[in-house]
């Protein structure tokens, strides 16, 4: 059996790939004019970093990388083009940093931040969120980076009891973040079950969480036989079965503790046969190198 290929999730505890930002508050304290330089060099300097976690995740044989959503502050900000036009001006070492991982075929994914709820109840939520799912899709565009869940942007289900709002907006999505996009379970508004037929209607692949399945439907640990049965159900919904990511983390004092703990200790038989695991663990790539070893 091929070993599963570990994913080391965003920014990394030691020092070697650690990105800047910038705050709102700071950003719209600028003029115009330094608040075009000073988004200039916070992304020039992002980009050099992201450049550096290609180099960093080849080096120590890791094929997937978590990208940050926040590598780019103030983007996806509606009526300020600023970032937008930075950014264009920075294209060529952007496609270069997003060459870096696809020439070494290390696959590049992002989970956008949890305020993008796109079944929100208030329109305005709505607005913004698809912005901001645009902007995070054009930044994978920028890379060079496939249109298709190999380079996923994952989102959870959103605001709880609007399923079929999920599924009704989807479809609608541009092609940039519609093709790419995938849905996870999460640990109290939905459940693998409530995404299921959501993914299975609109063709989005459904990332599996064990942790968070625990915790939502009070199953004892992810050694339960629900865990093995619902990796199945969602391998089902990614039209390439050997493109499947899950997640992995274990509870700081129990199954049912929503909290990571800092190393894997559990790693669910269910799991043995998925081919791409995302580690979130509070050790990042000290909990990867772990699991590594292990092969």
């Amino acid at each position: 059996m091929t070993a599963p290929a570990y994913g080391l999730v965003c920014m990394t505890v030691g020092p070697e790939v650690r990105f800047r930002t910038v705050t709102l508050s700071r950003y719209r304290a600028l003029s115009p004019s330094k608040r075009e330089a000073k988004l200039l060099d916070l992304y020039t300097d992002n980009i050099s970093r992201l450049r550096g976690a290609a180099d960093f995740c080849a080096a120590r044989g890791i094929r997937l990388y978590r990208m940050s959503a926040s590598l780019f502050p103030m983007l996806d900000l509606i009526g300020d083009d600023t970032g937008e036009a930075v950014l264009t001006s920075l294209s060529t070492q952007l496609r270069e940093a997003g060459a870096a991982f696809v020439e070494r075929g290390i696959r590049v994914l992002m989970h956008p931040e949890q305020f993008i709820v796109l079944n929100s109840d208030t329109p305005d939520v709505r607005v913004r969120s698809v912005h901001a799912l645009n902007s995070h899709a054009r930044v994978m565009d920028g890379m060079g980076l496939e249109r298709s869940p190999w380079n996923l942007l994952l989102l959870h289900g959103g605001k709880g009891g609007r399923a079929a709002e999920l599924q009704a907006v989807i479809p609608d999505l541009p092609d940039a973040a519609r093709l790419r996009l995938g849905l996870e379970n999460d640990e109290y508004a939905y459940g693998p079950a409530d995404l299921l037929p959501v993914c299975e209607a609109t063709g989005v692949p459904l990332v599996y969480d064990g942790h968070h399945h625990v915790i939502h439907d009070k199953l004892p640990d992810q050694d339960d036989p629900a865990v093995r049965e619902w990796v199945l159900k969602a391998r089902a919904t990614w039209t390439s079965p050997d493109w499947q990511v899950v997640h992995l983390s274990n509870g700081i004092d129990s199954p049912q503790d929503r909290r990571h703990s800092h190393l894997i200790t559990h790693l669910p038989a269910a799991f043995a046969d998925v081919p791409w695991i995302e580690v979130e663990a509070k050790g990042k790539e000290e909990a990867v190198g772990g699991l590594m070893e292990r092969v």
